[in-house]
């Protein structure tokens, strides 16, 4: 994960805060997976971070015990240090620095047009002739931005997009054998990694361990309201 930005925040909150925004849809995330592991017979794992910038961090503590009750809940017994371990999991997570994205969505005054209404006008005839019934006026009196108050009009809205991802790769501490490589990633208006973090941990555990060379689209609920 060269191209993304790792955050290591040592003074992070340790509870998981899921933006209010993004609790109200479902998360959705792309899942890639290639394995050979072993069915759970009493191996033991160890949860160790892939980058050396997050060897100590508190954050990445809480993101690899999420890991470890994934694992433990397959299964497999923690150990704890990775000397005592069969399995070594290296873990890394990371969001992008986000890209720009320019959309045209419609105006917000369901079709209203303030240069539109009933009055005297003119067919548009040399001479004109009169009549009485709606037509769209040449101007209003009176202040009335249609851009400001919507005027049924599409406008452009400007928004940033985020790529976040984490991946996972279990090695056979015996001889190195690697079982296990996958990774999960997702777009979103946010890059709170808090929120994505937990959320791609998810993804990348439903189906564990999956088969082997699949790419799998994940939709996760979002949190019961409250």
């Amino acid at each position: 994960m060269s191209k993304l930005r790792i955050v290591a925040r040592f003074a992070a909150p340790l509870a998981l805060v899921a933006l209010s925004a993004c609790a109200a849809t479902p998360f959705k995330a792309e899942v890639n997976r290639f394995q050979l592991m072993p069915a759970p017979q009493g191996q033991s794992y160890f949860v160790k971070a892939d980058d050396p910038r997050l060897v100590g961090s508190l954050e990445f503590s809480q993101y690899a015990d999420l890991v470890g009750k994934k694992l433990s809940a397959l299964g497999y017994q923690p150990a704890a240090d990775a000397d005592h371990a069969t399995l070594l999991v290296n873990f890394d997570y990371g969001v992008d620095t986000g890209r720009e994205k320019i959309r045209s969505v419609p105006g917000s005054g369901f079709g209203y047009d303030p240069f539109y209404g009933p009055g005297f006008g003119r067919l548009y005839y040399p001479y004109g002739y009169p009549y009485y019934g709606g037509y769209r006026r040449g101007f209003i009196y009176g202040f009335n931005d249609p851009f400001l108050f919507g005027s049924g009009f599409d406008q452009v809205e400007s928004y940033t997009v985020y790529t976040s991802s984490v991946s996972m790769v279990i090695n056979r501490k015996a001889d190195g054998q690697r079982v296990f490589e996958g990774s999960a990633k997702a777009l979103s208006r946010d890059d709170n990694l808090t929120y994505l973090v937990p959320n791609l941990v998810e993804a990348i555990f439903t189906g564990f361990p999956g088969n082997s060379g699949e790419t799998v689209k994940i939709t996760i609920a979002p949190p019961p309201k409250k």
